[in-house]
């Protein structure tokens, strides 16, 4: 049984391609706004970071309808230092949209997100975005998309995905490169038509695989994923269990609240039904990966492997003679619980103690996931310093591989710099003011 009313779907693509200026028409014409409503562009980069660096960090959800569907839409990173955000939440979608420049065409990101959907059996709508670009180069971009996907080894099926032409910006689609489109119908016309509908098995236990992670400062840690099979009400009774874990005790719990998505908001709800991409509250120390089942039907869920990390630094207290001076959260016990309290959102970051009580390693992504942790707890008020960034796989000493400049430590906050010592032994710089 099939929940025709609903559709999930995640918009995938490199960095800078559009997908959240594609998102934010979506919504207009959705429905989400009143008429005479003020809006923001790139609604959906709430994070400070990321508006100010002009990128999506965190895959969030919203949902818009169309018809008499609800169409539950996830906003993915395009960076592939945050691509363990797109795996996650891949668990939770039935189909994708691949956005691809019309003008710069696949780039390594588009590749990296795309073979994922593909493993997972998703059904791909590949959009042509930016067609309005002077440069724009469509007819070799559509050439290229369809060598990608050979490249991936695609089903048949997914070889013959719909290809439409956009221009996110000014909330246009149409099905011909030569036709220009006046509005997204187009669009949520093929979401419709050719993303399947969620399986809705309601007779079946309660069961879901949690996918992501928020939080709230008066109800704690909020389960987001989509429901695999069965009804969730308020106050039900429920049970913790992860397949990784299998000879652990499922643990009780109570499903406090249910949120649903509709628009940008979570809508509180006393009943969920398969299909729907849910938030609930009332489990303190849930984390991403774990299944929620009914206490009578416990059956873990297996969840999507994450890639490794492929950079590592060392997260340390200030020792500098001014340390103290600027942060709050000065200790290694305070650094210690935030570095690993991280992981429990972040599925692609890995910490690890040290043989120094003061020191944790922290291994990320790339040098751009670990620079946004940096600048958060910065901005939270943690006062560390940090050695360079070193290739996971490497385990030569600093003394054998690095160079002066990669010698150096950085202390945040930093307001200027010091030079390092000449000497292997003690190379150091760090940031006084």
């Amino acid at each position: 049984m099939q929940n025709e009313h609903l559709r999930n779907v995640a918009i995938i693509a490199h960095v800078d391609h559009g997908k959240t200026t594609l998102v934010d028409e979506m919504l207009k014409q959705g429905g989400i706004y009143r008429e005479n409503q003020a809006t923001v562009d790139r609604v959906m980069d709430s994070n400070d970071l990321e508006r100010e660096r002009g990128i999506t960090i965190l895959a969030k959800n919203t949902a818009v309808r169309y018809k008499d569907v609800k169409i539950n839409v996830v906003d993915t990173p395009g960076h592939a230092d945050f691509g363990g955000e797109v795996e996650r939440i891949l668990k939770m979608v039935n189909g994708v949209i691949l956005l691809v420049d019309a003008a710069e065409g696949p780039m390594p990101q588009t590749r990296f997100v795309l073979s994922r959907a593909l493993e997972l059996g998703h059904r791909v709508i590949v959009v042509i975005n930016k067609i309005d670009r002077p440069d724009q180069r469509i007819h070799e971009v559509i050439d290229e998309v369809l060598e990608l996907l050979m490249d991936l080894d695609a089903t048949p099926e997914q070889l013959d995905s719909p290809m439409l032409f956009c221009s996110g910006r000014q909330g246009t689609a149409s099905y011909s490169p030569d036709v220009p489109g006046t509005d997204l119908k187009p669009l949520f016309e093929t979401i419709l038509d050719y993303i399947p509908a969620p399986e809705a098995d309601v007779d079946q236990p309660f069961q879901m695989l949690v996918s992501s992670i928020d939080y709230n400062e008066f109800v704690g840690r909020i389960a987001i994923g989509r429901i695999e099979r069965g009804t969730l009400k308020q106050n039900q009774e429920i049970a913790v269990c992860n397949y990784h874990d299998p000879d652990a005790a499922p643990k009780k719990a109570k499903a406090v609240s249910i949120y649903e998505f509709e628009g940008l908001a979570k809508k509180q709800v006393t009943e969920s039904t398969a299909g729907n991409i849910i938030a609930m509250s009332g489990i303190p120390d849930i984390t991403i990966g774990d299944t929620i089942c009914a206490p009578g039907a416990v059956e873990a869920l297996p969840f999507v492997k994450i890639s490794a990390p492929t950079l590592e630094m060392t997260f340390s207290v200030n020792d500098s003679p001014y340390a103290g001076r600027e942060g709050k959260f000065v200790t290694s016990r305070q650094l210690r619980d935030r570095l690993y309290r991280e992981t429990l959102k972040d599925v692609s970051l890995k910490v690890s103690d040290t043989d120094r009580d003061t020191a944790f390693n922290v291994a990320g992504r790339g040098e751009m996931s670990l620079s946004i942790l940096i600048e958060t707890m910065r901005r939270e008020g943690y006062e560390f310093q940090v050695s360079p960034p070193r290739v996971c796989c490497t385990r030569r000493s600093m003394a054998r591989s690095a160079s002066p400049l990669s010698a150096w430590w950085w202390t945040f906050p930093a307001t200027a710099w010091a030079a390092s010592s000449k000497s292997w032994a003690s190379a150091r710089a760090t940031c006084w003011k």
